[in-house]
């Protein structure tokens, strides 16, 4: 069994451990993510199902100390680097340090560059090394294997990733309206919204189509990363047969037409929703329209609503967002009593004026925004 870290958004957290007990995965909460203990084809499954991750990393050293770089290189030698890393192949080191005597990150990544020349000599790879301050996000054009050094308080975690490029990039969206959500946030407000993935669910802020996508994704059982390539598979000890049983095994069935219900007053974006939809496999599943919210005619509920309004970010947006809200609010209590709401916003005061007493309480990014996703039951019966 190895030893493996979930990178999450702040706030997913929960909801990425709540994936991986479905995945029959006992997961431990963590500054940032979730562990857990795992054989390879854990790994396998936890980056082709888990729909909250950003990464998942393997972790190589786990908290050795060092307050020396001649110690640091010693020490990170020891480490199994050709279970991972093959001859030849590039690799890209990000390095983060806090509160140690190593507090030069450019050093850092040198000395591991060396201790991995060390470990495996003459079949040592071509090394960059690169330092970065923002673990978690991507490196997009910088190829090879990525590896995530931290230096906190003298001791050093050093982790293999095994996603490669960012989980929340599916494969499907190409074309992206303003403010894009990712396709993890997606996920995450689906799950904590507590949609059961049967009942009917309408997004009258679709934007590209993402949160509808997402939910006729989990609804139909396709896997996340069904079409898209691992950093694992680049290891050595990796196993394609093991991993084409695993996708036999998650293929979905044939698309069928659900309640879910996706509606925007921008006819780009509704062309760009539909093109998104039919590059994940999930066009027929999902019923578009371009009309304004005023305008939404639900499926027979009760049901879900779930979306992502405007936040009015920009300055004198605020009066006609708070008419937005008011509106909104009033088409949900005339069209959908009874159903379940979700909406995610920045602004406490523009979920007030909605005027249906949401919860606030979960907390998360987007796009580096602090947002709120407003929870509750739009008064009334269906």
């Amino acid at each position: 069994m190895n030893s493996f870290f979930v990178v999450t958004t702040p706030g997913l957290e929960l909801l990425a451990a709540q994936e991986l007990r479905q995945l029959e995965i006992s997961p431990t909460l963590e500054a940032g993510g979730v562990s857990f203990k795992a054989d390879d084809e854990g790994l396998y499954r936890a980056n082709l199902h888990l729909r909250t991750a950003s990464r998942i990393l393997a972790r190589l050293g786990q908290f050795f100390y060092a307050t020396t770089f001649s110690e640091l290189r010693e020490k990170a030698a020891r480490l199994p680097w050709d279970r991972f890393i093959t001859a030849g192949q590039p690799v890209s080191i990000r390095v983060t340090c806090h509160k140690s005597k190593l507090i030069h990150s450019d050093a850092v990544a040198e000395r591991i560059a060396g201790a991995i020349y060390d470990r495996m000599g003459k079949e040592s790879p071509v090394t960059r090394a690169h330092a970065d301050e923002q673990p978690g996000s991507g490196l997009v054009g910088n190829p090879g294997q990525l590896v995530v050094v931290r230096v906190v308080n003298d001791q050093v975690t050093v982790s293999i990733d095994s996603s490669g490029e960012l989980l929340h990039r599916r494969g499907y969206r190409q074309a992206v309206a303003k403010a894009p959500l990712r396709e993890t946030l997606a996920a995450g407000l689906l799950l904590a919204a507590g949609w059961d993935a049967r009942s009917p669910l309408t997004d009258p802020f679709c934007g590209s189509g993402t949160i509808a996508i997402e939910a006729a994704m989990m609804a139909l059982g396709i896997p996340p990363g069904m079409k898209r390539k691992f950093a694992f598979m680049d290891w050595p000890s990796y196993d394609e047969n093991r991993w084409q049983a695993l996708l036999a095994a998650s293929k979905p069935g044939m698309t069928v037409e659900l309640p879910i219900y996706a509606s925007d007053r921008d006819a780009g974006a509704m062309q760009m929703a539909r093109e998104n939809a039919a590059r994940a496999g999930v066009e027929a599943a999902i019923h578009f329209d371009c009309q304004a919210v005023s305008a939404i005619k639900p499926p027979a509920g009760p049901g879900w609503v779930v979306t992502n309004p405007p936040y009015g970010l920009r300055v004198g947006e605020g009066r006609d967002l708070r008419n937005l809200y008011a509106q909104f609010g009033n088409v949900l209590r005339a069209h959908c009593p009874g159903w379940q709401v979700a909406v995610l916003c920045s602004d406490l005061m523009l979920l007030g004026h909605t005027g249906l007493g949401l919860d606030a309480s979960f907390m998360t990014l987007n796009g580096g925004i602090n947002v709120r996703l407003g929870r509750g039951r739009v008064p009334g019966v269906a």
